[in-house]
């Protein structure tokens, strides 16, 4: 399996820190960013404790880290003020800042790619119609779930609650925040499968030992079992049909 180096997770770990560090100083709402930024706070040290044990693609680290960016400049600056979502919106004469919209594509994509690369490895899904289903139905279930943390974030806090949820006007903002994460989903599993099938030393099984998969699971992360051969049965098994003379059936007596 290909994984990052350990110089090239430490870099990402630094990028990520220094990134970290820049939007939580002076963000323009000090609640808002700490909810934005809470799922950078867990992945952290998450990934480092599972680096050992369950060592990830090089792809999936780095399309975390795109995504902890992504989280963190909307953190600092609340989704609905980041100054990239308004050269967009100058430049298309769009109606609104839509840097939340990119978001939300990310917020299926990258879990689409870590949900793949788990099932692939931990269960006995291969590769097919039923693990794109799957795959899509886990985003999916990650997107309400976000949604529902925004409303229970509005009912508990005021002015927070406003630049968290960044809903700018419109009233359909929840319906397009769950299909632009589908439609994130489904871009990963159109274009990035390859590469990530790559990654895990799908291409002729060349991953060498279970160990290099991740261990366990029987299904898409595991080499196949060598085949051994049966030993020959006894040389009197199975026992002579005998009739009711005593002689074997179809022999000539002697």
């Amino acid at each position: 399996m290909i994984t990052a180096t350990r110089n090239e997770l430490w870099l990402l770990l630094a990028l990520t820190l220094v990134a970290l560090l820049v939007s939580g100083w002076h963000p323009h709402d000090m609640t808002t960013w700490f909810l934005e930024v809470f799922p950078v706070l867990v992945a952290i040290p998450l990934l480092a404790a599972s680096r050992g044990k369950f060592p990830l693609t090089r792809l999936l680290y780095w399309l975390i880290f795109l995504h902890a960016l992504v989280l963190m400049v909307g953190g600092h600056y609340t989704y609905a003020r980041v100054p990239l979502g308004f050269w967009f919106q100058e430049w298309f004469e769009l109606g609104r800042n839509h840097y939340d919209r990119l978001g939300h594509i990310v917020q299926g994509l990258v879990p689409a790619m870590i949900a793949r690369e788990v099932l692939l490895r931990r269960s006995p899904l291969q590769r097919g119609k039923w693990l794109f289903f799957l795959v899509l139905c886990v985003c999916m279930f990650v997107s309400v779930n976000y949604e529902f943390i925004e409303w229970w974030t509005a009912e508990i806090a005021d002015q927070a609650s406003i630049e968290f949820l960044g809903t700018q006007g419109d009233i359909w903002d929840t319906q397009w925040d769950m299909f632009l994460a589908m439609c994130g989903a489904v871009l990963a599993q159109l274009t990035l499968v390859r590469l990530q099938d790559r990654q895990l030393g799908w291409a002729g099984l060349q991953a060498g030992t279970p160990q290099d998969w991740g261990g366990g699971g029987g299904g898409g992360g595991s080499l196949p079992a060598k085949k051994t051969k049966r030993p020959p049965p006894p040389k009197n098994f199975p026992p002579p049909i005998r009739g009711a003379t005593g002689r074997k059936k179809n022999s000539k007596p002697k």
